[in-house]
Order: C-alpha cells, then sequence, then structure tokens
C-alpha cells in the first residue's frame, strides 16, 4: 500500500481548497446563466395548490376569501403612467393608473396593454409610500395584453400562481384583486357569469373567448388577476360594461391561457410574432354588390412576394378600361369557415410561423382549396393578415 507523508498531506488539502475556492467563485459569477429563463419560469407557473390556502370544498366562504387575499394580495402591484405634452401651447403630465400581477422572480409583470398605452415613465407600487421604476418590455394591443418589468427588491416580487381558463365552468366562484380608483389592493368576489365572450381590443380585434363576471371591477382594476377560489390566476380583468360609468356586475376577463402563449414572446421578443397570409381584405357582408357567396372575406390585394402570393391567391385586378375582375373569396380554412376578419385572425392565431394551411377560396363561381405556407411578420405592431 502507498503511503503519503505529512508534506504530500498538506499539499493534497492546499490544492483541494484552492480548487474549491475557484469552483465556488465560478458558480458565483455565472449564476444568472444557470437559472432558467423568464420564459421556461412563466410556462411552469401553472399550480395545483397555492400555499396557504384551504380546500375550499371544506373552507367556509369567508374563510376561502380571507385566505386567498393573503396568499396573493403581495403579488398584485399598483400600476402608474405618466406621459408628458410639451408644446408652446401646453405643458403638463398625464397620468393613468392600473393594476398587474408579478408572474416571475426577474420582475415582470403581466398587465394590459391599454394600462401603459402611451406611456413615457411606469412605476409599480408594492404598497404603502415607495414605488420602484419600471419599464416595458412588450406590448400586444391585438389582445390587450403587456409585459412590465420593475426594478424592486426581490422578497417583494410575489409570483401570482397560474390557472387553466380551458377547465372554467360558469356559476364557480372567482376572487379580483386590483386597484379600483386608486385604492390599493380591493378584493371583490362573484361567480363566471358566461364564458366565450367576444370583447374587443383598441385595434378592433375581437379578443376571443373572453370571461364574463359579476365580480365588481372598476377602473383601476384593469390588468389585476381574476382568481378562482384556490388562488389561481384564470383571466386579466380587462373591461367592464357600464353605460353610467361604475360597476354593474358585467365585466370581462383575458383568459390566462391566452396570456401562456403571448407572455413568453412578450418577454423573450418584445412583440408576438404572429403568421401572416400577406393579403388585404373586405368582409363580404359590407359590399353592396352581388356576390357569389353571402359570406366571406374578398382579397382586394395581395402582398407582392407574401404567402398568398407565392400560393396564388388572386386579389381585384382592374383591366385597362378600368373594368374589375373579382379577386378570390376565402370562405374557410383548414374545414373551418371564414364568415369574417375575426374568423380569419382567430384561426391563425392556432397556427404557427411555418405551418401550410389548406385555404378554401370561391375562383369563378367554383370552391378551390389552395395550400399556403405562413410565413412571419417582423413589423412588431399591428400586422397584416
Amino acid at each position: 500500500m502507498y503511503k503519503l507523508s505529512a508534506r504530500q498531506i498538506l499539499t493534497i488539502a492546499l490544492l483541494s481548497a484552492i480548487f474549491a475556492a475557484a469552483t465556488v467563485a465560478c458558480l458565483d459569477r455565472f449564476s444568472n446563466r444557470l437559472q432558467p429563463s423568464s420564459t421556461a419560469t412563466f410556462n411552469e407557473n401553472t399550480r395545483s395548490e397555492v400555499a396557504g390556502i384551504t380546500d375550499p370544498t371544506v373552507a367556509t366562504d369567508e374563510r376561502n376569501n380571507i385566505e386567498v387575499y393573503k396568499a396573493v394580495s403581495p403579488g398584485v402591484v399598483f400600476i402608474t403612467s405618466s406621459s408628458f405634452n410639451r408644446s408652446w401651447f401646453d405643458y403638463g403630465e398625464r397620468q393613468g393608473s392600473g393594476s398587474g400581477s408579478v408572474i416571475d422572480g426577474e420582475g415582470h409583470i403581466l398587465t394590459n396593454d391599454h394600462v401603459i398605452y402611451g406611456a413615457q415613465k411606469l412605476t409599480v407600487n408594492f404598497g404603502g409610500d415607495k414605488t420602484y421604476p419600471a419599464k416595458v418590455v412588450g406590448q400586444d394591443p391585438d389582445t390587450d395584453l403587456a409585459v412590465i418589468k420593475v426594478e424592486a427588491p426581490r422578497e417583494l416580487l410575489r409570483v401570482v400562481a397560474l390557472g387553466d381558463s380551458d377547465k372554467l365552468i360558469v356559476g364557480q366562484k372567482v376572487l379580483a384583486i386590483g386597484n379600483p380608483f386608486g385604492l390599493d389592493r380591493t378584493l371583490t368576489t362573484g361567480v363566471i357569469s358566461a364564458l366565450q365572450r367576444p370583447l374587443k381590443a383598441r385595434t378592433g380585434r375581437d379578443i376571443e373567448g373572453a370571461i364574463q363576471t359579476d365580480a365588481s371591477i372598476n377602473p383601476g382594476n384593469s390588468g389585476g388577476p381574476l382568481l378562482d377560489s384556490q388562488g389561481r390566476m384564470i383571466g386579466i380583468n380587462s373591461q367592464i360594461f357600464s353605460p353610467a360609468g361604475g360597476s354593474v356586475g358585467v365585466g370581462f376577463a383575458v383568459p390566462i391561457n391566452i396570456a401562456k402563449r403571448i407572455a413568453p414572446q412578450l418577454i423573450r421578443n418584445g412583440y408576438v410574432n404572429r403568421p401572416k397570409l400577406g393579403v388585404g381584405t373586405r368582409d363580404v357582408r359590407e359590399i353592396d354588390a352581388e356576390l357569389p357567396v353571402a359570406e366571406g372575406l374578398l382579397i382586394i390585394q395581395v402582398q407582392p412576394g407574401g404567402p398568398a402570393a407565392a400560393a396564388g391567391l388572386r386579389g381585384l385586378t382592374y383591366t385597362e378600361d378600368s373594368d374589375v375582375t373579382l379577386g378570390d373569396i376565402i370562405v374557410g380554412i383548414d374545414g373551418e369557415k371564414v364568415r369574417d376578419r375575426n374568423d380569419l385572425y382567430r384561426i391563425l392565431d392556432n397556427h404557427q410561423v411555418g405551418d401550410t394551411i389548406q385555404v378554401e377560396v370561391v375562383r369563378n363561381n367554383r370552391r378551390v382549396n389552395v395550400p399556403v405556407r405562413l410565413l412571419s411578420d417582423q413589423r412588431r405592431g399591428i400586422l397584416r393578415r
């Protein structure tokens, strides 16, 4: 057996200590690189249970309200947006406010696009007098969703757990936490009144599948979470129906499953990379002329070099005598009817860049299926479909 001298033992111990110190230094230096990305964290944030909340089936309604509020409210923030008008005739600061939910430990906050639209300065409040600066990470006006990032101590970043909006049923209890009229962290309760409501974004597009609730939602609640009785966010409070300007028990929330698709792209890219067809269209029902179908989308023009052009789809053409030759009329995609632009948007949103779809068109009074490979639109704003 080989024997070590005392000097050799000391040498080995010294080298081991140096190696260990170097390893610790490297791990400390590159620890941020070893952390999971915010996108992955957000996608894995769906939980079956939230700490501190008793099973709602064995707790009283009052106890459930108290526990959900205690568990979730630290992760709900008060957002203040400011814009400045500077001109020879006017100088002033305009402020707006809304709510948001912390969605990861890096400071990303999910809110409504209309809460921060046009903001030149953003601050976030976690309760109390202290505010923290924030910046816009990404916006998607078509779904009224946005992500901002706050520069705040990590111990303040209490992540709000995500639920599954595809499993909701009418009549189940919901809770809303937000900042109506600047009153921070207000709790209201109600039920899901209806599902699959169309909700208009500021771009004019329908946000499919909106959740309707009678939980009181007022100005300032926008962007805050709509929660189930287990404390999981199942929607983002967005709009109210209010003939008189106040809450009348008809509020709407963007389903959380839409945010699960949109938020990671906003964090990664700053915008949503939607597939495009590359056509300019008009609803058949808006056209005062005799057409071969009562519903569909008449292709007015085809974008040169776009997917539709490559596939051979046709827009309106004009002869030398200024006569108009009818273009293709889109009536279906992959077996689903296309009655108007909202149908087209909804179907394309369920596809990825690079997918090939079968576009059914009426051409010369005949129905033709045309395969089209969807490409990306990189314009980071309202997308041409």
